[in-house]
């Protein structure tokens, strides 16, 4: 918005500068002075604007300007009387700038001021007088504009609107994983990034957890595939209740989740998994009545035991395999419990 207000702004002060040097050449010079006495005006508004940067400061700062400009060309004239045409130019523009309602206000506002005008040419400040055929027609076409201008910034602001949100329910779609909700591989893979940039830029440690439902293509056989996905769902809603938030799980793929934690050591972030891990065996998933049992095989890697990100992943990989290949429900690496974690079994 602010570039096109600038736009309009330089617009704005060429038109008038060359509107007012015609004037000053055909001998109306206080005319003229006026002219350039708003195209300073605006060039000062633009000029505060980028001290500034203040857009609202701006954009209303072009609307008084405007109305002001129209106020003094529907009272003297302007040209040949044709001062108030430049109001077909305003109408569409204030409500481009400042929106439905506060543009219905203002153009509502230059409309009673041009029939104050128009009803009482004896004020003091006025020194013109209108046909009142001009009068009627001039007041009937910006009626019908003012009202059309209104109905299309309406439409094109609420379009606007439902593309935007069009745009972030896809964005939202392209990194989330419908069924679970949670951060989909692609989505966790754009974090995992940026937490690598922050610990190859500040030394910021983070470890990551690979997790992966036992025997869960026996569950899906056993049970049914709608219960397959109640475990998936009942499973994801157990990791965030269970995770601190600024940890993120995602849907790794499949019955597979990772975890990616901040700031947290390879220690810490085993104590963290064996809770999950315990949780997850101690709470069977309840199906239309049915329990079915769950556990999960883990690996856990922090970055300090890595030499870049790929390797990262490829060493909970691992782990997680290490895991499976031991018995399931466990894992990879065990700590003791002396060295301040709980044993994964």
């Amino acid at each position: 918005m602010s570039r096109f207000v600038t736009w309009l702004e330089s617009t704005g002060v060429l038109v008038l500068i060359v509107i007012g040097l015609w004037a000053v050449q055909s001998g109306d010079m206080g005319y003229g002075q006026v002219l350039f006495l708003f195209a300073g005006l605006l060039a000062a508004n633009e000029g505060a604007f980028q001290l500034s940067r203040k857009a609202i400061s701006h954009r209303n700062g072009l609307v008084v300007i405007v109305l002001l400009l129209y106020g003094f060309l529907v009272s003297t004239g302007g040209q040949s009387n044709t001062g108030p045409l430049w109001f077909y130019v305003i109408l569409p523009m204030t409500f481009f700038i400042t929106g439905l309602r506060a543009g219905a206000f203002l153009v509502g506002g230059g409309i009673l001021y041009s029939i104050l005008v128009f009803r009482f040419p004896e004020l003091p400040w006025v020194t013109t007088q209108y046909h009142p055929d001009f009068q009627l027609r001039f007041v009937a076409s910006v009626l019908f504009v003012s009202a059309f201008s209104g109905i299309l910034d309406h439409q094109r602001r609420k379009a606007r609107k439902e593309l935007f949100n069009a745009a972030r329910r896809h964005e939202y779609a392209a990194k989330t994983d419908e069924m679970t909700g949670l951060p989909n591989r692609r989505a966790m893979l754009a974090e995992l990034n940026r937490e690598w940039s922050r610990y190859h830029r500040a030394g910021h440690l983070f470890s990551i957890v690979l997790m992966d439902l036992d025997y869960f293509k026996i569950i899906n056989d056993h049970y049914g595939h709608d219960a397959g996905d109640h475990v998936l769902e009942s499973f994801s809603a157990l990791l965030k209740s269970a995770c601190r938030e600024s940890d993120l799980p995602a849907r790794w793929g499949g019955e597979e989740f990772l975890i990616l934690l901040p700031d947290t050591s390879r220690l810490d972030a085993l104590s963290l998994t064996e809770r999950i891990r315990q949780a997850t065996e101690q709470k069977p998933i309840i199906y239309e009545g049915q329990r079915i049992p769950l556990t999960l095989s883990a690996g856990v890697s922090s970055i300090t035991q890595a030499t870049g990100l790929e390797d990262l992943l490829k060493q909970v990989d691992k782990n997680l395999y290490l895991s499976k290949e031991h018995g399931r429900n466990r894992i990879t690496p065990g700590v003791k419990q002396d060295e301040g974690a709980t044993q994964a079994r």
